[in-house]
């Protein structure tokens, strides 16, 4: 009898595990300046929110990440990571960002990507993606092109730890730069501080 208990138990909290993981729909998050810790964008019409991976033993896979080289708060770049380790489309696109402490809020005009992040990224603001083609069964990359679009920064406040914004532009296909989508609607609400501890379902 206590192994029939058992077995029901483990039964249905996997039916649950798998009911909870089914069930999940990201959704486009609202525009907002609180550091939420939220991202969203549509890429060539497609939602791309961050997803936390499973982890390894080289780390967790946190699906959004915020990075600032350099002596604070006078960074060389700040850096927005989005990653979706759960659909299966391995949706990735990073922010590059200079002198956001020098220039703070108001707007910055998306330049060329050379596809690279980091300090391997191009010297400007810019943006790069990786996205699933359907189609050809391929990731392709896809970099920002020159005046590409814009990011304002609605909230800079560093002494709290928050950035949030909003941004749309071009890019073109690092293989056949005849190839252009956009990216529309983005929007990011990160406080820094807290975003190691967010989960991202």
């Amino acid at each position: 009898m206590k192994t029939q208990i058992l077995i029901l138990s483990i039964a249905l909290l996997l039916n649950s595990c798998s009911a909870n993981d089914d069930s999940f729909t990201p959704k486009l998050p609202p525009i907002t300046t609180i550091g939420a810790n939220t991202f969203g964008c549509f890429v060539d019409g497609a939602l791309l929110t961050p997803r936390d991976g499973t982890g390894s033993t080289l780390g967790p896979d946190s699906g959004m990440s915020y990075l600032g080289l350099g002596e604070p708060p006078s960074y060389i770049y700040n850096e927005i990571s989005i990653r979706d380790f759960v659909s299966g489309t391995g949706g990735l696109l990073d922010i590059h960002i200079v002198d956001l402490d020098e220039n703070s809020e108001g707007d910055f005009i998306i330049n060329q990507s050379n596809c690279e992040d980091g300090i391997d990224a191009n010297p400007t603001v810019n943006i790069r993606c990786r996205i699933w083609d359907n189609d050809e069964e391929i990731f392709k990359w896809y970099c920002s092109i020159e005046n590409a679009g814009t990011i304002t920064i609605l909230r800079y406040d560093f002494d709290n730890r928050i950035v949030s914004g909003r941004f749309n532009c071009t890019m073109q296909n690092r293989d056949n730069p005849n190839e252009m989508i956009e990216i529309t609607d983005g929007r990011f609400d990160i406080k820094w501080d807290t975003l190691p501890e967010t989960d991202f379902p």
